[in-house]
């Protein structure tokens, strides 16, 4: 048999392959790259993952720590959390994170609003929030716009490496990957450690290099000392 069928793209689908294009030609997209060692996380969520979902009736998962770690580096990276406009570079003292979702209808990235006041567990419940309402094809365009900074998380899907495309008009975006069991060298000595590669494709017209690598740099030393996020150091 070699059948084929036509159906029309959905309204959605054409707006985002439309904007795709249009950041393609109109950015100067690098990606650079590093790894996490996510051991410290995974023994945190372990050992407190119970009583977290009890105390706050929600998972522990690792969205929010990524989130957090984020929003600190963007606070301390600010052209990394910029846009430009015209001739002018618009700084924002706030972070709207945006998170990459799959729905039915294809990819929505809702917006985490001040995502830098919010708590663990008020990360996550945003996050089930608005995944649910993307799921359910609810969400409306206000709660998709506006966003300073995106993550994606391809990992969920088996994703080893990627590099993610910039959701226009920000100025970056990070991607997170699956995680894999792999020797690292540990003080001298080879250990198997659950490892995740990272992504942070940025828009070289406003991001240097230094900037770029810096602020990967600094989420990478936040989850791998997971207590710095929670101490604010």
């Amino acid at each position: 048999d070699r059948n084929q069928r036509r159906e029309k793209m959905s309204s959605l689908r054409k707006t985002v392959a439309r904007r795709l294009v249009q950041v393609k030609n109109e950015t100067a997209m690098l990606t650079t790259f590093n790894e996490v060692d996510m051991k410290p996380i995974m023994d945190i969520r372990t050992k407190y993952k119970d009583k977290f979902k009890e105390k706050h009736e929600v998972g522990l998962g690792f969205m929010s720590f990524f989130t957090k770690a984020c929003t600190v580096a963007l606070q301390e990276w600010p052209a990394v959390n910029a846009m430009i406009d015209g001739n002018d570079i618009v700084f924002n003292d706030f972070c709207d994170v945006s998170i990459a979702v799959s729905s039915p209808k294809g990819l929505v990235v809702p917006v985490i609003r001040n995502a830098e006041q919010l708590t663990l567990d008020g990360i996550e419940k945003e996050v089930i929030r608005l995944a649910k309402k993307a799921r359910d094809g609810k969400l409306s365009i206000e709660e998709m716009t506006g966003g300073t900074f995106t993550i994606t998380n391809g990992g969920v899907f088996g994703s080893m490496m990627s590099t993610p495309i910039i959701n226009a008009p920000q100025s970056a975006i990070l991607g997170m990957h699956n995680i894999v069991q792999r020797p690292v060298a540990i003080n001298g000595q080879v250990e198997i450690r659950p490892m995740m590669y990272l992504a942070l494709s940025y828009d070289h017209r406003i991001i240097d290099g230094r900037e770029s690598v810096s602020f990967l740099v600094r989420v990478k030393e936040l989850l791998e000392d997971p207590m710095r996020l929670l101490l604010g150091v």
